[in-house]
Parts: structure tokens; sequence; C-alpha cells
């Protein structure tokens, strides 16, 4: 661990070398938030312009437009901040950090890599379904003190979706978690490492389907098209966003795209293999720590790309439904949740349960056995000689 290895090297206390890295680990994740949301700006304008046939972002950075984002960020910080004379002040002005923290904090248990995460916990994908849930409260507290009425209903509808979603996307997450054993994404995703088959969503068929159903509920609880009904413009001005302007409504775009990513993640996690791709490359090339410490970092750093390559897929293709499909309305929203959603997930999850019962091993042969641990990086190796998990 880096803060033993500055405690013990420099002499540095332990509260100051652990809150040095905690600190540099925030700001690391922070930036890889902030410029997440930077290129899918750029991004989603570049695909709404091929869909509608025309050519997006042009000027601003060259003829692809890659400055788009920084030009945009620059006008809405120098925007004016208005605050409606009836609202809550209070309140007006932390929504949009409550939606973003929540969001950020997501990260801290996401992990990129093996042994690449900011804290790892025994119980992370109970922490992350539990922390993406709060960000709703920040639409709420903004809706409420606006003191207008499209913003109330922009919020009272986002806070019913995002409630009623929960339900079959938990359903559809626990159901890896069944097969594999463990709440650990670490752990999960070191079991789904060699060849594409091993991934979880081949397991069984219940799985495949089960992947489906998440990706859609994963639309719905970040309210993205067709299901963003918070923000329906033709029914509500902007929704919840009415009263908002400048910087802070900037926050609240960056806590959406900040949760698509981190939504599509943990799908590529618990479904997709994680950092593992469908060739197990690193293997194949000796990327390991019992050959030298710098070829087990190269073969981290290449999982690290295996898991925002897949990560970043699953942002795209939320970006291609919102520019193809039409909004839903409010009861086509909630009975697909709970004549479809639900049920399907319940079956699903009944369905997985009898065939990890009766096959175990899943449907293909695996090169890898499920509970197979992968090989601890290094800096782990101290907490491992107490006892404790790295």
């Amino acid at each position: 661990m880096i803060a033993e290895y500055l405690t013990t090297r420099f002499g540095l206390p332990e509260w100051l070398a652990c809150g040095g890295v905690a600190l540099v680990q925030c700001l690391i994740l922070l930036g890889i938030m902030m410029f997440a949301a930077a290129l899918f700006t750029w991004m989603e304008r570049k695909v709404a312009g091929r869909i509608q046939d025309r050519l997006g972002p042009t000027r601003v950075g060259g003829r692809f437009g890659w400055l788009q984002s920084v030009a945009d960020g620059v006008k809405l910080l120098a925007k004016e901040d208005l605050i409606p004379g009836e609202a809550d002040g209070l309140l007006f002005r932390l929504a949009p950090y409550v939606s973003f923290c929540a969001a950020f904090c997501v990260y801290l248990a996401l992990p990129f890599s093996n042994g690449w995460v900011a804290q790892h916990l025994n119980v992370g994908v109970f922490f992350i379904v539990a922390i993406a849930g709060l960000e709703v409260f920040g639409v709420i507290l903004g809706g409420y003190s606006s003191a207008s009425k499209w913003s109330l209903y922009g919020a009272m509808r986002e806070a019913a979706q995002v409630v009623s979603y929960e339900v079959p996307l938990g359903l559809c997450v626990v159901i890896p978690v069944m097969v594999a054993g463990t709440l650990d994404l670490v752990a999960i995703g070191n079991m789904q490492r060699g060849w594409g088959v091993n991934w979880l969503v081949f397991h069984n068929p219940f799985l495949f389907i089960t992947f489906f159903i998440y990706a859609l509920c994963t639309l719905a609880s970040t309210n993205r098209a067709p299901f963003d009904l918070a923000e329906a413009e033709s029914e509500l001005v902007a929704g919840f966003l009415t009263e908002y302007s400048g910087f802070r409504w900037s926050v609240f775009f960056m806590a959406e795209y900040g949760s698509m990513y981190a939504m599509s993640g943990l799908g590529a996690i618990l479904f997709l293999g994680g950092w593992h791709g469908p060739i197990p490359l690193a293997e194949m090339l000796g990327l390991s720590y019992a050959n030298h410490a710098v070829l087990g970092w190269l073969g981290d750093l290449l999982g690290a790309g295996n898991f925002l390559c897949k990560a970043f897929l699953g942002v795209a293709a939320m970006m291609w439904l919102r520019w193809t499909l039409p909004r839903l309305r409010i009861d086509q929203v909630m009975t697909t949740c709970l004549k479809y959603c639900v049920p399907l997930a319940a079956a699903m999850f009944v369905g997985t349960m009898l065939w990890t019962y009766a096959l175990p091993g899943g449907l293909l042969p695996r090169s890898t056995p499920l509970g197979a641990v992968a090989e601890a990086p290094p800096w782990t190796a101290p907490r491992a000689a107490r006892g404790e998990r790295p």
C-alpha cells in the first residue's frame, strides 16, 4: 500500500500519508470524471449531428471541433448565475453538488483494473448501487427549491422513475453476484479472466437476457432518452433544470455524464469481463508480476484500457439510442418498469438460481474456473501478510 510505503520509507505520520494518498486519488478520479464529461459532451453533439445528417461542431479547435467542450465550459462560467426570487436559496445552491457528489462517490469503489481502485471494498457492488441511487435527491432538491411548477413536475417525475427502476436494476445486479458468489467487484472481474467465453454474460441464457434488462434500467436510472421525462422540453420547458444557469447547470450535466460512465463501467465488470478482453493478450505477452513488476504494471494498464473502452462503448450506445428513439410518455415508462422489467428480472433471478444449481460451471467450457483469484499486485503484500484484505 502506498501510504504504508510513505510511512516506512520517509517516516511520515500515518494520518498524513493516508490523507495525502486519499487526496491524490480524489483528484485523479475528479479529473477522470470531468474529462469524461467534456469528451462525452463533444461526442454527443457529433453523434447527434451525424444521425441528423449534419456535421456537428467543426470550428472550435480544428476541423472536428475538439475544443468545443472547453469553449462551452468557459461560456457557462462567464454566464450570470441567477436565483429566482421565490426560490429557497440554500437548497437551490446545494442541489447540484448533492447530485455531483453522489456520482463522484461511485468512482471511489469502481475498479479500473486489477488493484486499480481507490478503495477496495468487499461489498463494492452494494456500495455503488446504494450511492448511485442518492443522485436523485439532488434533482428533487433542485426541483422543489426552484419555486417553479415546471421544475417541481420534472423532479417528481424523476423521483418516481428512478425509485421504480431501482427495483429491476437491483435484481439485475444481484444475478451476476449470485453466480460469482461475492460482492467484491475486483474478485468478480478476476473471475472472468481468460477468453471471452469466461464473461458472465455467456454463463447462461438468463444472464444474457439480464444484461439487456440491466442496460434498459440503466437508461432510466440515469435519465437518458427515451426515459428523459424529467427534462421533457415539449411538456416541462427544461424540467428540474428550468431555473438553473451557468456553472450550477453544468454541474448537473457533469453528474449525469459521470453516472452514465460509472453505470456502464459497472455493467462491464458484472457482465462483460471487466478489464479482461476477449483475448487474454496480457497472458500471451507474459505481462505478469511473476515475470517483473514493470510487466505486471503494463498488464494492469492494458486491463484499464479494456475497461475504459467497454464503458465508452456503453455510453456511445446510450447516445445512439437518445437520437434514435422517441421519448416515451410517463405512463409508458412506468408500465415498462412494473409490467415488464420487474417480472422479467425476477424470472431471470429464479432461472439463474436453478441453472447455477444444475450447472455451476455455466453453459460453455471455461478456461478459468469461477472463484479463481488473479495474482495480487506487489503493493498489496504488506496488508495480506497481516491477514487483511488487500
